[in-house]
């Protein structure tokens, strides 16, 4: 009698890693009502979670293309939220894809799930020497930060409106939303 909390104990563990592998090494799905299908987070670890990755066929966006996206938890200014390019540059994770990232033009204002900040258009010269189009967003919710990367063979413009449009999506919204504390 006395095993048998060890043995349920042991189950439980079992259970648990078995069910953060399936989600972990799943096969990528197909977001709801979007051509965008999720992909595993491909960045080593940093000072900040793990966000969400998804890749873009190219019927849809132009080119393939991919998005990353994730919360940076308390890395906002709670007064002034994102408030130039300078910040984007710094903060959107153009680096994790490649670290020749230059701006094609000053960013503008963006909204997207309730929360401001900017967009800026890139070139990424990636290794092997292809030039890639790029998107880095930075929005602020509170003293919270959510950064977007869509990054692709493609022209900037259509990579931008695929990218938005999904950001913008009901189940993204939500997602966004709850990874900062607000949804």
């Amino acid at each position: 009698m006395r095993g048998l909390p060890i043995i349920g104990g042991a189950v439980l563990a079992i259970a648990a890693l078995s069910t953060a592998a399936g989600v972990h090494y799943a096969a990528p799905r197909e977001a709801h009502g979007s051509h965008w299908q999720e992909i595993a987070w491909p960045f080593p670890r940093d000072g900040w979670p793990a966000g969400r990755a998804f890749r873009c066929d190219p019927a849809s966006c132009g080119a393939e293309a991919e998005l990353y996206v994730r919360p940076k938890i308390g890395f906002c200014n709670c007064d002034s939220g994102v408030a130039d390019d300078d910040e984007v540059d710094r903060v959107a994770d153009l680096d994790l894809i490649s670290e020749r990232f230059a701006p094609l033009a000053s960013g503008k204002p963006v909204r997207i799930a309730e929360m401001s900040g900017r967009l800026r258009n890139y070139h990424l010269d990636m290794s092997g020497g292809a030039r890639h189009a790029a998107i880095g967003i930075a929005v602020s919710h509170r003293c919270d930060l959510l950064v977007a990367v869509a990054q692709g063979a493609g022209g900037a413009g259509e990579l931008q409106r695929a990218a938005l449009e999904f950001l913008a999506s009901h189940e993204m919204r939500h997602w966004m939303m709850a990874a900062l504390g607000g949804g």
